[in-house]
């Protein structure tokens, strides 16, 4: 194996160079393994060797994110809140700054940017905040069955409390039915919940529209754009979006922060889920974490600036990706829409592969079967169940996830992987062999004993 160096960049603040390692591959020039090493005079640390094609369920930090973050982890430490010394003024300015870079990026006024831990908080204050505030007047919620964890479990709980809850179906390409959202709104409706971009199979709702409908309709609209905020072009107003989640290890930003939009006028209102101090206009009470926010400002700063030039290379790398392994597998099905979708997100299902089986066999290769807020479970992805998948294909799919920093050669290597090991487990497959003999397996009555 080849050793290659690459100096990414200088830290300003410790003094000390970052360097890429890469491992080359001698017989096929692979690059099988990307690391950042950490070089101080003789002292060398790194991370576990994995060749990373999961940019969905998190995305590595930015190096010159952790460059924005650290002068406020290691010399500008004041509360952000404290208003009597300058330590407190200087933390104060740089979350401001970084509530600019936040707002700037999605096309709000940074007054109506408020911190979180992240998207799962945002979407707990969002659906639990203006349902409760509206509770005397108004007690029905409409989302979708294909939404994230939290926000099914956020109205679960409302449930619970005596609201009326709508989990409307998607169509087989899983997109929202636009007139059945429109008939399904009432006059006792606060909220409509769609995300932006779906985690699992890439989807991109027309958000658009919805938002157009729930103006028109004098209801509040809610998106979670975890998967689309840095990725697309957002602009919250022509959207006519009331309320959006952002996550910041998401878009190569640190974990633990977040934000969420609320937009001023018309004005939204809702409960607070945490009392304290009254910080983030009383909506979310609790010392903000400068590092985090700063950090958060920085790659909400960079992704605007490199958005168009991100979009056409994880586009080109994940078209490269398809059509490698749709060119030498046949039976492999792509899940969603095939045109309305974030590329960056690749849902494929091996049809007579097991997905668990597949995964093992691609050890060395950092891939998912659906979400990691679930992919502990042994059920079908809940998502895939949602569009009409067979339960047969649901168990066979795989998630690939391109971004930033992937490569052609991770992605050729992952094709190529990939390809290998659904042949060598067809091979050991009877359900396989039975296809190849003409036989129609949807004929077959199964019998338990």
């Amino acid at each position: 194996m080849e050793l290659i160096w690459k100096k990414v960049w200088h830290c300003k603040c410790l003094h000390f160079p970052v360097f890429f390692l890469a491992k080359r591959d001698e017989q096929n020039g692979a690059i099988s393994s990307t690391q950042i090493i950490f070089l101080e005079k003789m002292n060398i640390c790194y991370l576990t060797e994995n060749l990373v094609i999961e940019n969905i369920q998190s995305s590595s930090k930015d190096p010159r994110v952790l460059d924005a973050m650290l002068p406020y982890q290691v010399n500008y430490y004041g509360n952000p809140h404290s208003r009597t010394h300058a330590y407190g003024w200087e933390s104060e300015s740089a979350m401001e700054k970084a509530r600019k870079q936040v707002a700037d990026l999605i096309a709000a006024d940074p007054r109506e940017i408020v911190f979180t831990s992240g998207a799962t908080e945002s979407n707990n204050m969002s659906i639990k905040g203006v349902a409760r505030f509206y509770k005397s007047k108004k007690k029905h919620v409409i989302t979708t069955q294909t939404e994230h964890k939290c926000v099914l479990d956020s109205c679960r709980v409302l449930e619970a409390e005596g609201f009326d809850i709508t989990y409307l179906p998607v169509k087989t390409n899983g997109l929202v039915d636009l007139q059945l959202l429109e008939e399904t709104i009432r006059q006792d409706t606060s909220l409509v919940s769609v995300m932006t971009v779906n985690n699992e199979i890439g989807v991109r709702q027309p958000v658009e529209d919805i938002g157009r409908i729930c103006r028109s309709r004098n209801v509040f609209f809610h998106t979670d754009a975890a998967q689309a905020v840095g990725k697309i072009p957002i602009n919250v107003s022509d959207w006519k979006v009331d309320l959006m989640s952002i996550s910041g290890h998401k878009i190569y930003g640190p974990k633990g922060v977040g934000a969420l939009y609320v937009r001023r006028r018309p004005r939204v209102r809702m409960e607070p889920l945490q009392n304290g101090g009254g910080q983030e206009r009383g909506l979310r009470s609790g010392t903000v974490p400068t590092p985090l926010a700063v950090g958060l400002g920085a790659a909400c700063d960079i992704a605007q600036q490199e958005l168009e030039y991100d979009h056409s290379r994880v586009s080109m790398l994940a078209n490269r990706l398809v059509r490698k392994i749709m060119s030498e597998i046949p039976d492999v099905v792509m899940n969603g829409d095939p045109e309305q979708r974030y590329p960056g997100c690749i849902n494929l299902s091996f049809a007579y592969v097991e997905g668990e089986s597949l995964l093992m066999a691609l050890k060395d290769v950092a891939l998912s079967s659906g979400s990691a807020c679930t992919s502990a479970s042994l059920e079908p992805s809940y998502v895939l169940r949602a569009i009409g998948t067979d339960e047969d294909l649901a168990h066979s799919s795989i998630r690939f996830g391109i971004g930033r920093f992937s490569t052609e050669a991770e992605v050729d290597y992952t094709a190529d992987k990939c390809i290998q090991q659904v042949k060598r487990l067809r091979e050991m497959s009877p359900l396989w062999e039975m296809v190849q003999e003409g036989i129609d397996l949807k004929s077959i009555k199964w019998t338990q004993h």
